[in-house]
């Protein structure tokens, strides 16, 4: 049995993000670039000692630390990724995509962009989005990170507007509708022109009093089937026999609610 070389598409190349990890499993995103080097407290990595080699290839600094190298997850990149707001984590972003149904071709209305992480599920999910941002450093830094991770050709589905959701919006015939805001309830009255009949609502609230005010708000807007959900995450140690859950986990980070539009 012989072992085909890597196809030159599945080799890492010159403008490449990866991910490197250390022994400690401390992870660090880089973009490949000939002639740079990549350098910690443990020493340097030379680029071109990455660049044509397949993922999954090990790296060591000049120090002698190895390094793993792969191709970064969205979740990874989202992690690691330059960000100017708070960041909707991957924990929140899997169960958003399923509970608001996204999936191709959807026309999305999103306020309140951030760093895009979560556009970036949305988009990778095959959704077309019109987002709304009030801070035009934030726009900014969303649209560079989509373009950064999943490619120039997806822009064309992502149109940032420096505009304030809590005024009329003037989109019309949307499938859903997914908030980040501090004032989620503000955006409602503005959603039954927005959103068609039958359309899902979903709102990312850090506080149980911000999700009281918004449910209230939909009920008293012709939405109906409101639910409201909070996602723990909980990882295992497992080592042999010596098997537990790990003294850390990532517990409350927002409320996820969503509704849906009724045919007035």
């Amino acid at each position: 049995m012989t072992t085909e070389d890597p196809a030159p598409a599945s080799l890492l190349q010159d403008g490449d993000l990866v991910l490197l990890v250390d022994q400690k499993s401390r992870r660090y995103l880089v973009e490949l670039a000939t002639g740079t080097e990549f350098g910690t407290h443990a020493g340097v990595v030379p680029h071109d000692n990455i660049i044509g080699q397949p993922e999954g290839t090990h790296a060591s600094s000049t120090r002698g630390q190895a390094f793993r190298v792969y191709r970064p997850t969205l979740s990874d990149y989202i992690l690691e990724m330059p960000r100017g707001a708070q960041v909707i984590y991957p924990k929140d972003i899997g169960p958003i995509l399923m509970m608001a149904d996204i999936g191709p071709g959807m026309k999305v209305f999103e306020s309140g962009v951030g760093s895009g992480a979560l556009s970036m599920g949305m988009l990778r999910a095959g959704a077309t989005i019109v987002g709304y941002e009030v801070r035009e450093d934030f726009a900014s830094r969303a649209q560079k990170n989509v373009a950064k991770f999943l490619g120039h050709d997806v822009v064309d589905r992502y149109d940032v507007q420096i505009r304030d959701s809590y005024e009329p919006i003037d989109e019309r015939n949307v499938d859903r509708v997914v908030l980040d805001l501090p004032e989620p309830w503000n955006v409602v009255p503005h959603l039954p022109p927005v959103l068609r009949a039958g359309g899902i609502f979903l709102s990312y609230s850090p506080s149980i009093t911000q999700v009281t005010q918004v449910r209230t708000a939909l009920k008293h807007t012709g939405f109906s089937e409101l639910s409201t959900t909070e996602v723990l995450n909980r990882s295992w140690h497992i080592d042999g026999k010596a098997v537990r859950p790990d003294h850390r986990m990532v517990a409350h980070t927002g409320f996820l609610t969503t509704a849906r539009l009724l045919n007035s």
